[in-house]
């Protein structure tokens, strides 16, 4: 049995001298793990990165058990930023995000055209405030929406408008770029505070309930960025 899709290259490991294991994220059959045989090969490997897209022909003998890829590269996105730290570490964050939040098998074209966005707009000089906008839809379209339009409440405070959304508890700011959602350049204090946002929300709503830990790729691209 087989079937041939694109997807992103989401996860590889080792599998023997010769070989790894790749994880997909698919336009048509969502997450999906297979072999690569020679995919240590000079050839294959040097297409293999984080974040690629790439022409898929997946083959299995039995329904559950692990099959086997045959690929070719459609698009090569992590070249495009070797030079750039910043923007090789947030590949990285968004496909691990993608790897630990998403279901096998489960399609869902909306996580795949938010992967398609979040490569379209990298190369943007709002690339990482588009990031935060796009952690937030993948958290939408797998069914983890914050509703911050919803939840929050404003004040004036020294004649400049700002969010706050409260609880018994706390009050905690929230960047007004996030409710706004206008277009113009954010200074970077606000942006890290707009991620720490989605950090909490992500944490306490998604993870910890499940005894999941922050992908470490994430972490790493934030405290680089701090």
């Amino acid at each position: 049995m087989n079937w041939i899709d694109e997807g992103y290259l989401i996860s590889k490991n080792s599998y023997n001298e010769n070989s790894v294991i790749a994880e997909f994220f698919t336009k048509e059959h969502g997450k999906c793990s297979g072999i690569i045989f020679g995919g240590t090969s000079k050839k294959i490997k040097n297409y293999l990165q984080i974040g690629n897209k790439l022409h898929i022909n997946h083959n299995y003998k039995n329904e559950g058990k692990i099959g086997y890829f045959k690929v070719e590269i459609l698009k090569a996105n992590a070249p495009l930023f070797f030079d750039n730290k910043n923007k090789l570490l947030c590949i990285s964050s968004a496909m691990s995000l993608v790897k630990l939040l998403t279901v096998e098998s489960q399609i869902n074209t909306k996580v795949f055209d938010n992967i398609d966005f979040f490569f379209k707009n990298l190369d943007n000089q709002y690339w990482l405030k588009n990031y935060i906008f796009w952690e937030l839809n993948l958290l939408k379209f797998l069914g983890y929406d914050l509703n911050l339009e919803n939840i929050v409440t404003s004040k004036t405070i020294n004649n400049e408008l700002k969010y706050f959304v409260k609880s018994n508890s706390f009050e905690k700011h929230v960047p007004n770029f996030l409710i706004d959602k206008k277009n113009e350049n954010v200074n970077f204090d606000t942006l890290l505070l707009g991620l720490k946002l989605v950090t909490d929300y992500l944490d306490k709503s998604i993870l910890t309930p499940n005894n999941i830990s922050q992908p470490y790729s994430r972490v790493n691209f934030i405290s680089v960025l701090k």
